[in-house]
């Protein structure tokens, strides 16, 4: 342990005043006007995935013997509710100096300068953890001959989170279809990997199945540019589902495959003009 006498000033200042204590949630008190709402959606998903080594100490001010938590009412929270009582105690960092109006401001900025983690970073570091989603889907990208990247480059996905949503949402063969369009259709051009683009496709696989060909698919919609897509796609209505119906409209023109938008939206597929007007 190193004595308080033989650190700088400078040192000191750096160091808070506090103690750690192990309280039973029943002796802390969670309800100052400051506070933000406890979000029961939280702590429910939280629950779902409870990890003990995802619990941070609560920090509590110790105000005429109360103990004030101003960071981690929803920890508590989740810990009693895990563990089925409010008698479990949780670790503390106990402030003994701390006014009303200094608990306020704490809570306030306590984000202020907290950089969160990017989808990139969080994503190598389960990597590392060797994590069997991010494997598999690693796994994948690298079958074609590309990479996950921190910003775009050629031949890299930048768009990690659209990858894992693809993933969780319709499973491993949806998300290697996906890259495999979208690597032979364009190339590598650049935005062809982006997170609208892969999630366009991601959609028209599952709304269609085999009745998209992907040699149809790479012909006629690679005869455009990633650019032109974007260009219709924002014309035609916000987010992915613009992409698709973009891409859909590329896929029809001059060809035997009449493929109806409706189904994009759930509706059966069938041939001739369909409620878009488009062939």
């Amino acid at each position: 342990m190193i004595a308080e006498d033989m650190l700088t000033q400078a040192q000191q200042r750096c160091i808070p005043d506090v103690s750690f204590e192990l309280i039973p949630i029943r002796n802390l008190v969670s309800n100052q006007e400051y506070q933000r709402p406890l979000s029961e959606n939280h702590i429910r998903k939280a629950l779902e995935e409870f990890d003990v080594y995802q619990i941070n100490p609560v920090k509590v001010s110790r105000r005429d013997g109360i103990n004030y938590v101003f960071d981690g009412q929803h920890t508590i929270e989740i810990i009693a509710s895990e563990s089925g009582s409010r008698d479990t105690p949780v670790w503390c960092m106990i402030y003994d100096d701390l006014k009303y109006k200094e608990e306020a401001h704490i809570f306030a900025d306590q984000q202020k300068h907290v950089k969160a983690l990017s989808s990139f970073e969080t994503f190598k570091a389960h990597i590392e953890a060797d994590d069997p989603k991010q494997k598999m889907i690693e796994a994948i990208v690298q079958s074609y001959g590309l990479a996950i990247t921190s910003t775009k480059a050629k031949n890299g996905i930048s768009a990690v989170s659209t990858l894992e949503r693809i993933y969780d949402k319709y499973g491993q063969a949806v998300l290697d279809r996906t890259l495999r369009l979208a690597a032979a259709t364009w190339e590598g051009e650049n935005n062809s990997f982006s997170g609208n683009i892969l999630m366009g496709i991601a959609r028209i696989v599952v709304a269609y199945g085999d009745t998209v060909r992907d040699d149809v698919f790479k012909d006629h919609v690679g005869r455009v540019s990633v650019k032109a897509i974007i260009r219709a796609a924002k014309e035609r209505r916000p987010g992915a589902l613009g992409y698709s119906e973009a891409m859909i409209i590329e896929y029809k023109k001059k060809s035997k495959f009449r493929l109806s938008l409706k189904t994009l939206y759930g509706g059966k597929a069938m041939s001739g003009e369909d409620d878009f007007g488009e062939e």
